[in-house]
């Protein structure tokens, strides 16, 4: 197996909703293993330890609830970053992302000619897409 980096996203209580919105936004294979599958407070059992989203492009985005014993923090320190050349496809994202979001650099062309954007999305989560512009 290669090494690779990927994201790792905390929620409190509303992992399972998340992951299977983000499934929705880039498809995919969802596994999601809940806490009641090991031993934990029992409050939580149906709260999501681990789940990973593997998608046909290769991309993988990982997440799971943080037990309430724990102190929670999502998103402030950083960003899922989308970047490429596929206009059609990151654009699609991005509309997706967009539900419920709060937006706070609309997808448009910047200053170095790409089309880029930034948002929270409805879970908490900081998003950038940047759109690579057609070289010459």
């Amino acid at each position: 197996m290669p090494n690779r980096l990927n994201p790792y996203l905390s929620f409190r209580d509303n992992a399972r909703e998340a992951m299977t919105f983000y499934q929705t936004v880039f498809g995919g294979k969802l596994d999601v293993m809940t806490f009641d599958q090991m031993a934990h407070d029992p409050s939580e059992k149906d709260n999501v330890m681990h789940a990973m989203l593997e998608t046909p492009n290769g991309m993988v985005l990982m997440g799971s609830d943080t037990p309430k014993s724990m102190p929670h923090s999502s998103g402030s320190a950083i960003s899922v970053s989308l970047s490429g050349d596929d206009e059609a496809l990151l654009h699609g994202y991005w509309d997706k992302l967009s539900q419920g979001a709060q937006i706070a650099v609309p997808l448009e062309k910047a200053p170095w000619g790409d089309s880029f954007g930034m948002l929270t999305d409805r879970f908490g989560t900081p998003w950038m897409v940047n759109i690579a512009a057609a070289r010459q």
